[in-house]
């Protein structure tokens, strides 16, 4: 069993800065790929970015240019660094993660509990 667990959500104002961290603990798993989706009030889930275990990035539209996906293996950790935020990225924001079980060499996907980032004056 994987857990991922969430931290730096939060209030921020519009042009501000944040970092979410999202780190999974358990044993006998590998990472492969990790990422950050958000659902905002009365939207869909939709995917922000997304990054390989070799750190490869993908991003949405919507975020390219101000928000960078990184990750540290070391550490499976991943982490999402928010600038110039708009009031439209209040959402919550859940990590993925892609996990490879090694002693049966199945995968799974794991969600995280979500975090809540509000962009507001």
């Amino acid at each position: 069993q994987v857990q991922l667990v969430e931290s730096g959500g939060g209030l921020v104002q519009p042009g501000g800065s944040l970092r979410l961290s999202c780190a999974a603990s358990g044993s006998d798993f590998s990472i492969n790929a990790m990422g950050w989706y958000r659902r905002a009030p009365g939207k869909q889930r939709e995917l922000v970015a997304t990054i390989t275990s070799g750190g490869s990035a993908n991003y949405a539209d919507s975020v390219k240019g101000r928000f960078t996906i990184s990750r540290d293996n070391a550490k499976n950790t991943v982490y999402l660094q928010m600038n110039s935020l708009k009031p439209e990225d209040t959402a919550v924001y859940y990590c993925n993660a892609n996990v490879r079980v090694v002693s049966n060499l199945r995968d799974y996907v794991y969600w995280g509990q979500g975090t809540l980032v509000t962009v507001s004056s």
